[in-house]
């Protein structure tokens, strides 16, 4: 087929599953690019008082921080109460993210010599840890794109404003994390171009095998590459799934229609649990996070300059499916999680989804336990991987892959395949965000 031309679905489920199995560098190649593509730009973030942001400031009003522009995000108080069927009442109120606008998160791949490749990029943000990660090819929200800053513009992006016929291989809105964000959604991309585009500094060409090798080393893929390669098909399983596609999703349509969550936003300054000082908000037993604010410099960006808030978690977060099989065929344990943010209140996420110093004995969520005492054989995957690094500062969860024997699944868990999850996943926003990490640590998983 032509470079653009339109596949069907079993071929492109073929061609993703190709570039799956195909190495053409070693991890230690796309390191070592990293490495001169850090050290090319001059990067920098300092923790500075909320009085040294440029442009931000507390409404005397409400409490809430925001932008002079109105644009970007602000930061809100959020009060939220949950009525689960199978337990107490809990109610509390929190500082939340509230970016209402859809950022493009979009991957531009070619075909050369029979193989798709993704044009990914070396991209800084002031929250990663070791701030340069493998990021998509773009990762822009409207306000970066129509320039509210004032920058630069933002490379390759009317490749997903105005997309060609045949192009587009992947398009659905995907959620953000539901703790976090206010019903924050991104439009995940995959578009199809022809393989002689400038490739620009800061860019370069990877077959999905070689991301999936860089994907097991800590902290190299970022929080945006995972979710929008968790949109490319994926094989179909070969035998019966414990219930069918619609079950699943009935089953998930039922909880949401359970209406078990109330949650709105409430000024900033009247959350009795929080405490603001000149350089930080925190909860009043310095727990959950922080919001805290940042000077930038960054060579490579848009913008080289500027300062923003940063929401700071405490604790290193887990994630973690326990996998099995049943009659040959395998599984992953979903459970169906309510989080305060989230549009549609309950999304699938992984069996374990925690920060385990959050929890006191005796309350550790469903599973943690098991996950936290696997023994080394029975880890399939395991690896430190940072959440979304412009929004969030130092946030790294421990995503892990736990094979365990086959058990019934207790009420809010279901078993399922990951052809069934990629399918609700091209949905949208049925899969949460950490889920759809561990998927894609699944589909890129070595079978060498």
């Amino acid at each position: 087929m032509s470079a653009l031309g339109t596949p069907g679905p079993g071929e492109a489920v073929d061609r993703f599953a190709r570039s799956a199995a195909r190495w053409d560098h070693a991890p230690v190649e796309g390191l070592d690019w990293l490495a001169e593509r850090a050290a090319a730009h001059p990067f920098r973030v300092e923790r500075v008082p909320f009085a040294e942001l440029d442009g931000w400031s507390f409404d005397p009003g409400s409490g809430d921080l925001g932008h002079r522009s109105g644009r970007f995000f602000t930061v809100r108080g959020w009060d939220a109460k949950v009525e689960p069927v199978d337990g107490p009442p809990r109610a509390w109120g929190q500082p939340i993210l509230d970016q209402p606008e859809h950022a493009i998160l979009g991957v531009l791949v070619a075909e050369v010599d029979g193989v798709l490749r993704f044009l990914m990029q070396a991209k800084m943000e002031p929250g990663n840890c070791n701030l340069l990660q493998l990021s998509p090819t773009v990762q822009a929200t409207p306000s970066n794109y129509r320039k509210v800053h004032a920058g630069a513009a933002v490379k390759y992006v009317d490749h997903f404003l105005e997309v060609g016929p045949g192009a587009l291989l992947a398009d659905s809105l995907q959620s953000e994390h539901g703790s976090w964000f206010a019903g924050k959604h991104n439009r995940n991309m995959i578009v199809e171009v022809d393989p002689d585009i400038p490739v620009l500094d800061d860019f370069r060409w990877f077959t999905l095998g070689e991301i999936g090798d860089l994907l097991r080393l800590d902290n190299v893929v970022n929080m945006d590459s995972r979710t929008v390669l968790s949109c490319a098909p994926v094989p179909a399983i070969k035998g019966d799934a414990l219930h069918t596609d619609l079950e699943l999703m009935s089953w998930l349509t039922g909880l949401r229609a359970r209406r078990t969550l109330t949650a709105g936003p409430v000024p900033l300054g009247a959350l009795t649990d929080w405490v603001r000082t000149p350089a930080r908000l925190h909860h009043v037993e310095d727990r959950y996070f922080d919001v805290v604010g940042v000077a930038v410099q960054a060579g490579s960006r848009e913008v080289t300059r500027w300062s923003q808030p940063l929401l700071a978690p405490h604790g290193t977060g887990i994630n973690a499916f326990l996998a099995t099989e049943f009659d040959g065929v395998p599984h992953v344990l979903v459970q169906a999680k309510v989080e305060c943010g989230l549009a549609d209140e309950v999304e699938l996420a992984p069996t374990v989804q925690a920060t385990p110093e959050h929890h006191t004995p005796g309350a550790a969520p469903a599973f943690l336990d098991e996950v936290l005492s696997a023994a080394p054989s029975r880890l399939r995957f395991d690896v430190l991987l940072s959440e979304e690094g412009g929004r969030f500062l130092d946030a790294v969860s421990r995503y892990v892959v736990v094979d365990v024997d086959p058990f019934p699944a207790p009420d809010r868990f279901r078993w399922a395949t990951t052809a069934q999850l990629s399918e609700l996943v091209r949905r949208g926003r049925c899969v949460n965000v950490q889920a759809r990490t561990l998927l894609t640590c699944l589909a890129t998983e070595p079978a060498r």
